[in-house]
């Protein structure tokens, strides 16, 4: 399961308490940055994919999408191309807490970070479960994104103090070094194997009745956040000069991935194989995204920064037709996009099974895909990649009006709450 992939938008509104000096290197300015809102709105629709794959395909009840065994071609890139998705809403949301700091806002930058990151674990255990199960007591609990997003949120609050190079050393070294970790498991820690599943090992945490699982295990995310933040003084440079970083960076990334996943002895903890006959470039591929590898991390940020690049050249018009753009009207909204896409998807699970079956009461159960009892659902439901697709290019065409109207309030009102929406 790849449960979503979305941020608060931090380049917007204040409140009152102490000051905030612009970052060095970002003049103070009013606009928002339409190539990071550019980039983010690509990685919303692409993760409305993958959760229409999540609700509606076949296979996902059964088998993961990148089980070599059984995966087709088309759905293993299905799965694989919105592997984009987590590591650029991470690091947008760094970039985002930078570029927030420029505004000029009163609010600190500890006190903003903090009260939106905990607003962000709150939807995790509330809006997003409910989303997913139609029921805030019924089927189990999963800590993915938002709660990742939320504590990365609060952590960067209090990293942002550090001097700048100091904070982008160490992020990039627990990038580069995380997996040193990967042969520490939480049964080998005892009482402290609670603590390490939450920072490294994704699986289950012990509570009484409630079944609670780590989807996204925090110490890398922090470090993936952090470097975004770090990365917010190269969008103050010029054009051809801030262009030029995201280009070198993205090309030495992916070239990184390609060398270390060739040599195939650090950067994963799973190495590829041979074993699946006429699949290896696919084993090549699959890398871990619980918790993301390093050669998860350069396989998908290297060519983020390339599409990020392409995005600044293209100088979007926040008036006209370019106004109306998709790209900026999801990434504008993320958080408003992520919950209803969620919902929608579910809620469109019932008049496809009411035509298929004639019977729509097991949907009240939480789907196989999430832990749901599958023995409840009928032993033939989903659908083909086809109707998946489908009803892909439906959620986003219905998410559309809602997304624009919102992103026009917002730019026409400066309500507190707004800001946590």
């Amino acid at each position: 399961m790849s449960t979503l992939e979305a941020t608060v938008p931090l380049e917007r509104h204040g409140g009152p308490g102490g000051s905030s000096a612009a970052p060095v290197g970002l003049p103070t300015r009013k606009d928002r940055n339409r190539a990071v809102d550019a980039l983010r709105g690509l990685v919303m629709i692409l993760m409305a994919l993958d959760h229409t794959r999540d609700f509606f395909h076949f296979g996902a009840m059964s088998f993961s999408p990148e089980d070599l065994t059984r995966t087709t071609v088309a759905l293993f890139f299905t799965r694989w191309v919105t592997h984009l998705c987590a590591p650029v809403f991470f690091f947008t949301t760094g970039i985002g807490a930078f570029l927030w700091l420029g505004r000029g806002h009163s609010e600190s930058r500890t006190a903003f970070l903090v009260k939106r990151g905990l607003w962000l674990v709150l939807l995790e255990l509330t809006a997003l479960r409910l989303a997913m199960n139609f029921s805030l007591r019924d089927g189990p609990v999963f800590l993915s994104i938002l709660w990742a997003l939320g504590w990365s949120m609060v952590a960067l609050g209090f990293l942002s103090r550090l001097p700048l190079r100091l904070l982008a050393v160490g992020s990039v070294l627990v990038i580069l070094l995380h997996n040193l970790a990967d042969r520490v498991t939480a049964q080998n820690l005892g009482a402290a194997g609670t603590f390490w599943t939450v920072l490294h090992q994704p699986g289950p945490l012990p509570l009484d009745g409630v079944p609670l699982f780590v989807a996204y295990p925090l110490i890398p995310w922090v470090a993936v956040t952090a470097a975004g933040f770090c990365f917010g003084p190269v969008l103050g440079l010029g054009p051809h000069r801030r262009r030029a970083w995201m280009v070198r960076l993205g090309l030495g990334m992916i070239a990184a991935f390609l060398v270390l996943r060739a040599v195939n002895v650090y950067g994963d903890r799973f190495p590829w194989t041979t074993e699946v006959p006429g699949k290896t470039w696919l084993a090549f591929l699959r890398c871990t995204k619980y918790p993301p590898s390093l050669d998860f991390l350069l396989m998908t940020l290297g060519p983020a920064l390339l599409l990020l690049a392409w995005f600044d050249r293209l100088q979007f018009s926040s008036t006209g037709l370019s106004g109306y753009n998709p790209l900026l009207v999801f990434g504008r909204v993320p958080l408003l996009y992520f919950l209803l896409h969620f919902l929608l998807i579910h809620v469109l699970t019932i008049p496809f099974a009411y035509l298929r079956y004639g019977r729509i009461a097991f949907l009240l159960d939480p789907l196989p895909s999430f832990g749901g009892p599958g023995e409840r659902y009928p032993s033939d439901f989903g659908y083909d990649l086809g109707v998946v697709y489908g009803v892909w290019v439906l959620v986003v065409a219905l998410m559309y009006p809602l997304c624009l109207w919102f992103s026009r309030l917002k730019e026409r009102r400066h309500d507190w709450w707004l800001s946590y929406i």
